[in-house]
């Protein structure tokens, strides 16, 4: 790749591409179920609208604002778009042939997706009813040839393109638009099938389809031509500075402003008659620039996600939950008084965090509650308890962070929920957002001391993602990191005091600032030890490492001598191989059926390890422009534990692929026995639950 050549690092954009590259392998993987290669297909979908939404828009906005729009990484906007348009055609061409496979499959399985001209008289009869009594009164065309403002195209929506004419006149052709309620509807319907064995869906775009002639019967057409196509907008909230305007108003003005961003892509069946074409990127001021991207008969491919699970054979194969062993019986919070307790998600279950909030609602000798929230599952549990909380006389405190992307509009409802049961929400710190994840709860003693508990979690509370993300979180009771936490909190309430609040943590290490200079201390000192030819390493998993001033000082590291491990899921802006480098860097990445979303860090430290987990990637944004926490973790079974999960993660050569300098996404193959890394984890904790080790108390 032409930026490999001149550059110490890759270009952010380029390798989040890979990232998603990634994805695309496990859809195209036979050996993962059917299902879930639709699933994959999905995420694919989904991840590339929201890098249109939000990166593409960006460097679009560099472009146009030219050096005042200086951002990370990106000195020539324009050469990173024009390379983003051709690797994004490639990997279009990659997902169109493995959605035939998959359709092969499927059809082998005797699941059909039929179109409208597919249909039996049955089928037909069901259509027409079905669309009768459930669609018609979401379906409202536009005959857009007469409309002189053209109508703001949704984002996140599909459009169905319409030509009309009679056959004795082909040269009189009408246009319409339509745009198919997804939102409201679902996009699949099963249909009947006069065979037991097989399975019928039909998409909603083509029950549509089906009854463009009833949908037009006024104008007497006879012949109708239909394409889908959809239009990814600037999804980048712009925050009004202006300071009598409350952050609840800006946020809500930009979400409005969102919904008329600028078009930065355009993706069309390629079947499309080009007269309606020509006029649609005319009428929506398009140009050649404008990422246009011809596909298939299908778009919005997230909706795949949701695929009907019923038509499926064989049983859905991902394995539940299981409960630590230490919070079977007791109280988690008589548990967490006396030990430390590491939970790991998505295999243990994520009911005791719920249950901490719990009874801590109902405990009368807990005094208040504190705790920060950024993505939060639709129906939330840990909302609840804190809202029992409150009615049970506790001080409930909450930082919302209303401007986390795409949960804008949630967050203000949680908002406002919370407000109107009396608790106190902290909504806004000026250009940083708050990404931690942390609870502390007051608790008085007998003697009428006060107590601290709670948490630390690289992860959202979403009990939700819970189940797919790869996370670990720390309760303790430990008083040096609960003092910490209620330093932040200190912070986050009161935050126009300053950043002391968070120079004076003496035991976790927060952003913004505080983060990169304790790294780089960390590093310095395995350099040193390297250079003195004594043990050095340096272990890293994250989602994502981009910043160039870490990233200088891992090369500086490696050619160093210091022994290199990384696990990255996403963003890897590093150039992993060099022949100066001393000892060769291990980089891979691990994709696979649950979302590797942790960050735990080993520095070799001399030989007294230091084990970290944190909240926050090695990007800009999290060191320098967020409030995040990282957390030592002292205990040695703690401590083991984190290292154990990691060295199965290194050992993988299922899912894994190396991280090299060519972005190649080359499988880690060797000659051992298959280790697939999420399996073996699960087998390591499951274990763990048949025989409970006792973890040393506080």
């Amino acid at each position: 790749m032409p930026h490999h050549e001149k550059r110490k690092t890759i270009a952010r954009d380029i390798s989040w591409l890979s990232f998603n590259a990634r994805v695309l392998q496990e859809a195209a993987d036979p050996t993962v179920p059917l299902r879930e290669r639709l699933r994959f297909l999905g995420i694919f979908s989904n991840n590339m609208d929201e890098f249109f939404r939000v990166r593409v828009a960006t460097l679009k906005r560099m472009i146009q604002f030219g050096n005042k729009a200086n951002m990370h990484l990106e000195n020539d906007p324009q050469q990173i778009i024009d390379e983003i348009q051709m690797t994004v055609l490639n990997q279009q061409g990659e997902f169109n042939r493995i959605w035939e496979e998959v359709l092969k499959e499927l059809n082998e399985q005797k699941i059909f997706l039929r179109t409208e001209k597919e249909l039996s008289h049955e089928q037909q009869d069901f259509v027409r009813n079905y669309f009768e009594e459930e669609v018609s009164s979401d379906v409202i065309p536009l005959m857009i040839e007469n409309i002189p403002d053209f109508p703001a195209l949704r984002d996140k929506s599909i459009y169905l393109a319409v030509v009309m004419w009679k056959k004795d006149n082909a040269l009189k052709k009408k246009y319409a638009l339509i745009e198919v309620p997804s939102r409201t509807l679902g996009r699949f319907t099963i249909l009947p099938s006069s065979k037991p064995e097989e399975n019928n869906i039909i998409l909603l775009e083509d029950v549509i389809r089906f009854n463009l002639p009833d949908i037009f019967s006024y104008f007497g057409y006879d012949v109708y031509q239909s394409h889908i196509f959809k239009v990814t907008r600037d999804a980048e909230i712009d925050i009004d500075e202006d300071v009598s305007t409350d952050i609840i108003q800006k946020i809500e003005k930009g979400i409005k402003n969102r919904r008329k961003g600028k078009p930065v892509r355009f993706v069309y069946d390629r079947e499309m008659d080009p007269g309606l074409l020509e006029y649609l990127i005319r009428r929506l001021n398009l140009t050649k620039r404008d990422n246009l991207i011809p596909g298939g008969r299908i778009h919005n491919f997230k909706h795949f996600m949701d695929f009907p699970d019923q038509v499926f054979k064989e049983k859905r194969h991902r394995k539940k939950p299981f409960d630590h062993p230490l919070l079977t019986v007791r109280r988690v919070n008589d548990v967490i008084m006396e030990k430390d307790v590491m939970l790991h998600f998505p295999y243990h279950s994520f009911l005791p965090l719920i249950d901490l909030i719990r009874e801590a609602a109902f405990d009368p000798a807990v005094t208040s509650i504190k705790i920060t929230c950024y993505r939060l599952a639709q129906h939330s549990k840990i909302i609840n308890a804190l809202i029992n909380a409150v009615r049970n006389g506790k001080e409930v405190v909450v930082m919302l962070e209303l401007r986390a992307r795409f949960e804008e509009e949630a967050n203000i409802e949680w908002k406002k929920r919370l407000e109107d049961e009396g608790a106190k929400v902290l909504i806004e710190i000026p250009n940083i957002k708050v990404h931690c994840k942390i609870c502390v709860i007051k608790k008085k003693t007998k003697d009428n001391n006060t107590i601290m508990y709670g948490f630390v979690s690289t992860g959202n509370l979403n009990e939700r993602t819970a189940k797919v993300y790869g996370d670990h979180c720390l309760l303790t009771a430990n008083q040096k990191i609960m003092s910490d936490v209620n330093r932040i909190f200190n912070y986050l309430e009161q935050p126009k005091s300053g950043m002391n609040f968070l120079k004076d943590c003496k035991t976790l290490i927060p952003s913004p600032m505080i983060l990169k200079k304790e790294m780089i201390k960390l590093m310095d000192d395995e350099i040193r030890q390297a250079r003195k030819k004594r043990p050095a390493s340096i272990t890293l998993k994250m989602n994502s490492l981009s910043d160039e001033e870490l990233i200088q000082k891992l090369y500086e590291a490696a050619r160093a001598g210091v022994q290199i491990k990384l696990i990255i899921r996403g963003i890897f802006c590093m150039l992993s191989e060099h022949k100066k480098f001393e000892k060769p860097v291990r980089a891979i990445s691990i994709v696979d059926e649950y979302l590797e979303h942790a960050r735990v860090w080993v520095f070799h430290n001399r030989g007294k390890e230091k084990v970290y987990i944190s909240s926050a990637d090695w990007m800009l944004r999290n060191l320098e422009h967020r409030v995040e926490v990282t957390c030592p973790v002292w205990h040695e079974a703690l401590q083991q534990e984190l290292k154990d999960i990691l060295n199965i993660q290194l050992q993988d050569n299922v899912k894994a692929r190396w991280l090299d300098n060519e972005l190649s996404n080359e499988y880690v193959r060797t000659t051992k026995k298959k280790i697939r890394s999420q399996v073996e984890t699960y087998n390591y904790l499951h274990k763990k639950t048949l025989t409970p080790r006792e973890i040393g108390s506080n």
